[in-house]
């Protein structure tokens, strides 16, 4: 009898444990539902056109699942963000049943983006997913991870792909306090991007690697109208620090870090230092492709040379120089290398 009370009691309590285990699911997932039509709600309010078909409920035993058929997002006003399409095929909102306090958005198919003027983009992905958490704090923190990623026109006219993707960024909900603290940040690192075909790219059709840290300083103003916005980040000092920035293209290495801002006409200016590996293929290069004339490839070498010193003859130049860049100009030591297109801010 006792030999029978315990067996009865072995088999009762991994039943009992996946009942509640399948309760909890239950709640997460309805969690999730409900979540996902009061933001709808939100966006609507905000002055988006939502729409999605018939939401359904998955992940058991690990995880609580809404998957998002047919998700249309449509923003027409010419406040921030402006004209703006996204249709995706599909988005699954997924929260672990060991960590519930973050949610996943992940693409289950593929994405049509349009912005303004821009053509009609489709993004894919062998795995791409954003991560935020569900707990409301003073600090927004969001992670992006992609891998395969393709972003390519509607038209097919051309493709970039990239690898690996990471990002990870946090935005203040509110101006710091202390100004010596970042109203955002930003940690961004990519692998194996190629450029779209069919263009001469002076450095090759392929990035092997990009990677950047900066800060966000300066108030973010809540200002719908984009160029009111950007006026009143630089009138209030706001600044983009690029703590770190790394780029290997071709025979570049370059690695950086720089401050920049806004000038009078609401175009970057700042400066900042870098080293450059492999300077002197690099010019000749850019001066081959008609990126600079031969005239300035030839007096940035000598200026490099001068500056470098000394170097083993079988490794790259390399050599670490100031660099300017004002009235839409990037200097390097009083020498002209590039001349930036504008930005041309929306009209207000």
């Amino acid at each position: 009898m006792m030999r029978r009370r315990y067996w009865v009691i072995a088999v009762a309590i991994p039943l009992l444990l996946v009942a509640a285990e399948g309760v909890y699911w239950r709640i997460a997932a309805e969690r999730l539902r409900t979540g996902f039509h009061d933001w709808v709600a939100e966006q609507v309010a905000e002055g988006w056109d939502v729409g999605a078909g018939s939401l359904s409920i998955g992940g058991w035993p690990r995880a609580a699942t809404v998957t998002v058929p047919n998700l249309t997002l449509r923003h027409a006003a010419s406040t921030v963000p402006g004209d703006v399409n996204v249709a995706s095929a599909g988005v699954t909102l997924s929260v672990s049943l060991l960590d519930p306090d973050t949610l996943h958005l992940s693409l289950t198919g593929p994405m049509h983006v349009r912005a303004g003027a821009m053509p009609d983009m489709i993004v894919t992905g062998d795995e791409t997913s954003v991560s935020v958490p569900l707990q409301q704090t003073d600090v927004l923190s969001i992670v992006l991870r992609a891998r395969g990623l393709r972003v390519e026109a509607a038209s097919g006219a051309w493709h970039v792909t990239v690898g690996l993707l990471n990002a990870d960024a946090t935005v203040a909900g509110a101006a710091p306090a202390d100004q010596s603290q970042p109203a955002a940040t930003l940690s961004m690192s990519a692998e194996a991007i190629a450029l779209p075909a069919g263009i001469k790219w002076p450095l090759g059709p392929n990035i092997s690697s990009l990677s950047m840290d900066g800060r966000l300083h300066g108030p973010l103003s809540n200002v719908r109208d984009i160029r009111h916005a950007a006026e009143a980040w630089r009138d209030g000092g706001g600044s983009l620090e690029i703590t770190h920035f790394a780029m290997g293209w071709g025979p570049l290495g370059l690695s950086s870090s720089a401050t920049l801002a806004l000038d009078d006409q609401l175009q970057p200016m700042g400066s900042g230092n870098g080293r450059f590996v492999g300077y002197a293929e690099t010019l000749d290069r850019l001066a081959a492709n008609g990126v600079l004339t031969k005239s300035a490839a030839t007096a940035a070498k000598a200026v490099l040379s001068l500056m470098a010193g000394t170097s083993d003859a079988d490794q790259p130049s390399s050599v670490d120089v100031p660099l300017t860049l004002q009235y839409r100009t990037l200097s390097m030591r009083q020498i002209p290398l590039l001349r930036l297109p504008e930005v041309d801010w929306p009209a207000r």
